[in-house]
């Protein structure tokens, strides 16, 4: 099927890890999602598209445990629970989720030519953004003398 929507978990291959997720032992749970996020963060030349998809499903699961963040609401997604992920998790998924969006990026690329492309690079920001919550402008302050 590939991929049938624009969610973390609505292609094959996040829906792989997921089930990869649910068959581990909770104490493997976040090590698994770890090394999912730092193959991504790490990418030096061209980011392929199973890594950037298991790399975002990894972030929604960051985000689900923040403050802000949404659980990662999906048929496909782990069903069983996850442990209290570890606070450094959140830089690494930023670092992640940059390079899935980066020219280097192979899935960008592909959502770059369809339709809902717009869409899907919306929520890959808006997953960033609770986890690196854009700083608002400053308004000058204009004192009087």
């Amino acid at each position: 099927m590939g991929t049938w929507d624009i969610g973390p978990f609505d292609n094959d291959t996040a829906a792989d890890f997921a089930g990869d997720l649910d068959e581990a032992a909770l104490e493997e749970r976040e090590p698994m999602i770890r090394r999912v996020l730092k193959r991504a963060a790490d990418v030096t030349d061209f980011l392929e598209t199973p890594d950037a998809e298991r790399a975002v499903a990894a972030a929604a699961l960051v985000v689900a445990q923040q403050p802000g963040g949404r659980p990662a609401c999906s048929n496909y997604s782990p069903s069983e629970p996850l442990p209290g992920l570890s606070a450094e998790l959140r830089t690494l998924a930023v670092e992640a989720l940059d390079q899935v969006v980066a020219e280097s990026s192979e899935i960008a690329e592909l959502w770059d030519d369809v339709a809902e492309g717009r869409k899907w690079h919306r929520d890959i920001t808006r997953l960033r953004d609770v986890l690196d919550p854009p700083v608002p402008p400053q308004e000058e302050a204009v004192f009087g003398i």
